[in-house]
């Protein structure tokens, strides 16, 4: 199987390359057949070939059974017509990667920025190729406008279908663990878009019913997610709302360095830390690579699953616990967590822990 690699802007490469390492002792203690192509987004696809995102590159990730995606500086990109695309944006919308999985949990061997006693356990499923984002809600242009220079508009979209899809993803889910389901919404304000968000929702859960169905308005959530973590199983949100929910759950967990990410369609997959390219410390060899290894063993077990490939399953529940391994350990952790390794350093630790 071939996997595309994409080491991105800041410590992109950094955390790709020790993330590759860990695939490597798994390709070699599962036998996996794994196969790697590099290519180039980013600034170092901007220098070459004037964009940052290339159709050509898209076209090859579609032919890939899997995507690592390095980190991304979008705010120092130049203007849309410059060059500048959105790397993530174009993934998603170019390969339907609607499921943002976003798992975050506590470890009993690290500190969480949660109150005493508390712990977390939950996975947010973010829609991502509609809603607040504007580029990617229109079907030609740009979803914000500047009738003047003292006025800007924000168009949001909201459909039936992208909102079912993603909430049936989430069901099937939460039927893989507690089988509890929350959607995040603010349908006291947004009566249409959040609304209809809903309205899809509870029609999906009618499929489900051994699931347990609840809601939260967006501002009560962010207030659970601090006081009563353990009441979320499963949460599915609009692109906007998932988005931010995800870095303040994973932030209460431990650190967003520590959170997983991958960006699925039903075909397709891509693993991609949740975290930014920190360009402050790229090339310091400071970086945590753990949000990375754990995207990447995402991608691995849902690559098992889609190819109904045990040992690729087995393999991605053996980095996962290879990690955890590795940090528990005070003395193996990165410095950013209190330990001594690099991020080259801590890679290894993980390949050798796997």
């Amino acid at each position: 199987m071939k996997i595309l690699v994409l080491p991105g802007d800041g410590i992109g490469p950094e955390i790709v390359e020790a993330s590759v390492g860990v695939l490597h002792a798994a390709n070699a203690r599962y036998r996996l057949g794994l196969a790697f192509e590099y290519d180039d987004v980013g600034f170092a696809s901007l220098e070459k070939h004037g964009t940052t995102l290339r159709e050509e590159v898209l076209a090859k990730a579609r032919s890939c059974d899997g995507i690592i995606l390095g980190t991304q500086s979008h705010a120092d990109y130049p203007a849309p017509e410059k060059g500048g695309r959105n790397v993530s944006a174009g993934f998603r919308i170019g390969l339907d990667l609607y499921a943002n999985v976003r798992p975050a949990r506590t470890r009993p061997f690290l500190e969480s920025n949660m109150k005493p006693g508390k712990t977390m356990d939950l996975v947010i499923m973010r829609e991502a190729t509609e809603g607040f984002y504007p580029d990617r809600n229109m079907a030609r242009g740009w979803g914000e406008v500047m009738p003047s220079p003292d006025m800007a508009l924000s168009t949001r979209k909201i459909t039936r279908h992208c909102s079912e899809r993603i909430a049936r993803r989430a069901f099937e889910l939460a039927m893989t663990r507690r089988k509890k389901v929350t959607a995040v919404h603010k349908a006291n304000s947004f009566h249409m878009t959040d609304g209809l968000f809903l309205e899809a929702v509870r029609h999906v859960a009618q499929d489900f019913p051994e699931v347990r169905l609840d809601d939260l308005l967006i501002d009560a959530s962010t207030a659970h997610l601090v006081r009563s973590p353990e009441r979320f199983d499963v949460i599915v949100a609009t692109n906007f709302y998932g988005d931010i929910l995800s870095d303040l759950a994973s932030e209460l967990s431990g650190s967003l360095g520590l959170a997983g990410s991958m960006m699925a369609s039903d075909t397709h997959c891509c693993a991609q830390a949740q975290h930014g390219s920190a360009p402050d410390i790229a090339a310091q060899d400071k970086a945590n690579p753990v949000s990375m290894i754990l995207s990447v063993a995402m991608l691995v077990q849902w690559m098992g699953e889609h190819h109904q490939a045990p040992a690729l399953f087995e393999a991605g529940a053996a980095i996962h616990a290879a990690v955890d391994r590795v940090l528990e350990n005070p003395a193996t952790r990165t410095a950013d967590l209190g330990g001594t390794l690099g991020c080259k350093a801590f890679g290894e630790a993980v390949a050798r822990a796997l």
